[in-house]
């Protein structure tokens, strides 16, 4: 699904990634990930569902940061993880 109008876009700012090389949290514990995710609230970059430790997730509900965008090559999608939906 895609949501035309989301509230939480409001959020959105232009940012830059706070660690282009990698996802913040794994990156300080070693930990593999699948693909990234931007922040589109703060810049903070997570790792995605598929990873283990899901950290884009769980900044999007800590911080009340819900949308992403892909940081992988060649992606331009964002995503809101309140509806679940591509937004």
């Amino acid at each position: 699904m895609t949501l035309r109008t989301d509230p939480h876009l409001a959020l959105v700012r232009p940012v830059r990634p706070l660690t282009p090389e990698g996802c913040q949290e794994c990156l300080q514990l070693g930990s593999p990930w699948v693909h990234l995710r931007l922040c589109l609230t703060c810049g903070h970059v997570g790792c995605c569902d598929s990873s283990p430790n899901r950290h884009a997730r769980r900044h999007a509900a800590a911080d009340g940061h819900p949308i992403v965008a892909s940081l992988e090559p060649g992606e331009d999608w964002r995503w809101c993880f309140v509806h679940e939906a591509f937004v």
